[in-house]
């Protein structure tokens, strides 16, 4: 294996972990370097990013700490307003005209956007049966408890059924899974890995680097497949491929599929998040990838600061979570903007409820709408892939459809 330039940057200037969250993630980075040695020096990237999110009570996702909102890394879309929630409320009405009436929801976070949902569709007599969370994270599922103690419609579920007929709904959740690195050097492919050592000058934390791994060419090959046109990038090339997430699609499309075949009812998938078609993804001048971190609300590219208190993202390559879906038997149904999606479902409608005389709910709403839709904000930068069987999409869904693009 061949070492690489170490990522660490001690001079990022990011505000200060508490003494309890240092020491969580101290904990994580000796749990990582013990996988590291017992692995013989190196593990995947991917295996390094699982742990650093995901590792039982020490991963960004499984620990404690707030990541939404204003007291935490991030904000999302339904974080930002109940229009987003309301809206694809209004859209589930329709489609349970051809679905079960029920929602199954991946990366519900601390259940803001079912809680959206649900009490659009009380306010708006709309009939659903049931609201499935998938959770594997108890502290999570304990604050949407709390947040959604008053739907008795909420059924927790601690992973992916097996069949399921209705609306799938995925916000964020793509971005978060592990990606593998690539690297192009001397016109050949290889995957990164990343070794470690205790960094005895600065007390107890870990020294993490990036290493060049030599995989068969059959594994290489494989993974180098999602990126068109990958022999005309040039050497020094970096990005990410997604196989976990095209993983994740295929099972979502078995457990769509399976709940067509049971009940004969339809099923559609919706996945929001930001990201690029292939063609997008892989420019040659995006030589190091997309890979971004955020922690307290600042953003920047260091893998390796302070394990598990810091989110670890790639940008989606919907070209390929579509062809996931796809060759696993669903129908591509729509590719859109946020904008886009939204404004076809009622979004300006629910908006209108609010009055601009009543200026204390009125600015806040258009504030949030405004980040929403606007090009400069998430209208564009985040994406709606629709994927589904049985399902016909509204004539009005379709206005903005960049399925040709994938």
């Amino acid at each position: 294996m061949q070492k690489l330039n170490s990522t660490p940057n001690p001079k990022l200037a990011l505000p200060e972990p508490s003494a309890d969250a240092r020491q969580a993630s101290l904990q994580l980075q000796k749990l990582i370097l013990t996988e590291i040695s017992q692995s013989g020096g190196v593990i995947p990237f991917s295996r390094y990013m699982e742990m650093a999110l995901y590792a039982p009570r020490l991963g960004y996702y499984s620990g404690g700490s707030a990541k939404l909102g204003a007291d935490g890394d991030f904000t999302t879309a339904p974080e930002m307003s109940a229009l987003f929630g309301a809206s694809l409320a209004q859209l589930a009405q329709t489609l349970f005209t051809q679905t079960a009436p029920d929602i199954l929801e991946f990366g519900a976070g601390s259940g803001k956007l079912a809680f959206d949902i649900l009490s659009e569709c009380q306010l708006s007599h709309i009939p659903i049966k049931r609201y499935f969370i998938v959770e594997l994270s108890g502290e999570l599922r304990a604050r949407q408890e709390e947040r959604l103690k008053d739907f008795p419609q909420v059924v927790w579920l601690s992973h992916m059924p097996d069949a399921f007929s209705g609306v799938v709904i995925g916000n964020e959740v793509l971005d978060a899974m592990p990606v593998e690195l690539l690297i192009k050097a001397a016109g050949r492919w290889s995957r990164l890995g990343v070794t470690g050592q205790t960094d005895t000058q600065v007390g107890a934390t870990s020294s993490f680097s990036l290493v060049s791994i030599q995989d068969s060419p059959e594994s290489i090959a494989h993974l180098v497949q999602q990126i068109p046109d990958a022999e005309q990038l040039p050497d020094g090339y970096i990005s990410e491929v997604h196989p976990v997430a095209d993983g994740f699609m295929r099972s979502v499309a078995a457990m769509l599929l399976a709940g067509q075949a049971q009940t004969g009812a339809a099923g559609i998938s919706i996945w929001f998040d930001y990201g690029f078609p292939a063609h997008e993804y892989y420019l040659a001048q995006r030589d190091k990838g997309t890979l971004m971190c955020h922690y307290r609300h600042h953003a920047h590219p260091d893998p390796f600061y302070l394990p598990g208190l810091q989110d670890i993202t790639a940008h989606v390559d919907f070209s390929a979570m579509a062809r996931a879906g796809v060759e696993s038997g669903l129908d591509l149904l729509a590719y859109t903007s946020q904008a886009g999606f939204l404004l076809e479902t009622g979004l300006m409608e629910i908006a209108s409820r609010i009055s601009v005389e009543d200026s204390a709910r009125y600015l806040p709403m258009s504030n949030a709408l405004q980040k929403l839709i606007s090009p400069a904000e998430m209208g564009e930068l985040f994406k709606v892939l629709l994927l589904g069987c049985g399902i016909d999409l509204p004539d009005h869904l379709l206005r903005h459809d960049r399925s040709h693009r994938l």
